[in-house]
């Protein structure tokens, strides 16, 4: 039989109905009730660690960054502690901070310690000490998990989730087809015709979840990860990405926005995934932080020590973790930026052991190559 749809059914179709075709399916007899979840997610860019979660209890803090904070319009910080304060705009985190599901990791980096956007990402995907590389450290995870299936939502298989694991990714179909800018060029267009001006605005309502390049803004997308990882079959390990976050001018509007998309998709991730929250971890991650210092064009430039969040219902949070090396100028990396102090691979260990049951073996020699001198992070999540 063949199915006719004439241009008004077509844009009645809207773009929520469409983005529900092929869907990944993953095995029905793959996990237990008890099974725990790990979802990456990564923020492609060098989130500003120092804006995000704040150190108002670092003498040097207030030199730094004190008048850039206090700019007009800037949301007060949320106090954690007598140290620490997260950006106004992380309300939600917060609120999983009061309730230790929250857990800032500080002074983190992967064992790439230079300043280039590729090859940092590729070090924290691959899961090596440098950049190259054809598989992921989160694919090599799932194939050491018996039974184990990743998803990674993503219209295009990242370097992380490559490799011999039963890996699938999956993103919206109509964003590969038509571009959103181009809904709202045709929105303005048909604005006087009567028949399909409310058509088109409620097609733009459907496409608010969606980005010029035709994936899912990460609220949408961490969403998506939370239907699929919840389901009673769902995939145990899930990857999200997002980009924008290489701030080196006007740092202040572009992190209120992307600060406060980080806020509500991970509330958009723990709603979505009630049934499995309790015995989730998921580790927000950057590939680098950026200078102490502000820039003459109200930015930062590219750094060294970031910040990761680990958060969930596994989490041993409601504390800040790793050794802060302090901002005083003898203290920065180079005299421009926070030094890192973790590896961020020993953070990955600690969760994949003492969260997902990994030996110390497979993580030295398979998950993590040549890595066995590396100690995982202790205390990350809850005693199971």
């Amino acid at each position: 039989m063949t199915l006719r749809i004439d241009r008004r059914g077509f844009l009645g179709l809207g773009a929520s109905a469409l983005a529900l075709a092929a869907l990944p399916k993953f095995a029905l007899a793959a996990h237990a009730p008890g099974d725990t979840r790990f979802l990456l997610v990564l923020l492609r860019g060098g989130m500003d660690a120092l804006h995000a979660l704040q150190v108002p209890g670092d003498p040097a803090y207030a030199a730094l960054r004190g008048g850039f904070i206090a700019s007009a319009g800037q949301l007060a910080a949320l106090r954690l502690d007598a140290d620490f304060a997260l950006h106004g705009r992380l309300a939600f985190m917060a609120t999983l901070y009061a309730r230790r599901e929250l857990l800032p990791v500080v002074a983190v980096a992967p064992p790439y310690r230079q300043r280039s956007h590729f090859e940092a990402q590729d070090c924290v995907e691959n899961g090596t000490t440098g950049a190259g590389g054809t598989t992921g450290w989160l694919n090599r995870c799932v194939a050491a998990m018996p039974g184990g299936e990743g998803l990674a939502i993503s219209a295009v298989m990242p370097l992380a989730m490559r490799g011999g694991g039963n890996v699938k990714t999956w993103s919206p179909p109509l964003g590969n087809r038509i571009d959103p800018i181009l809904w709202q060029q045709l929105q303005v267009l048909y604005a006087a015709d009567p028949a399909l001006a409310p058509t088109f605005a409620a097609i733009d309502t459907g496409m608010a979840g969606m980005q010029a390049g035709g994936g899912l803004r990460l609220p949408q997308a961490m969403a998506a990860a939370a239907r699929f990882m919840a389901a009673p079959d769902g995939p145990r390990i899930g990857f999200v990405e997002d980009t924008g976050w290489d701030t080196h001018g006007g740092e202040l509007a572009v992190l209120d926005r992307k600060l406060a998309e980080l806020d509500a998709a991970l509330q958009a991730f723990r709603d979505g995934a009630q049934p499995i929250w309790p015995r989730t971890v998921v580790a927000i991650v950057t590939e680098f932080g950026r200078t102490a210092a502000i820039n003459g064009t109200g930015g930062t430039d590219h750094g060294t020590g970031g910040v990761a969040f680990l958060a969930g219902g596994a989490v041993a949070g409601g504390r800040v973790a790793g050794d802060w090396p302090g901002l005083g100028r003898t203290q920065l990396n180079e005299g421009r930026d926070l030094r890192a102090t973790t590896d961020l691979r020993a953070l990955f260990k600690g969760v994949l052991r003492d969260h997902l049951g990994l030996g110390a073996d497979v993580l030295a020699r398979q998950v993590f190559p040549d890595s066995a001198a590396l100690a995982p992070m202790v205390g990350l999540v809850r005693p199971a």
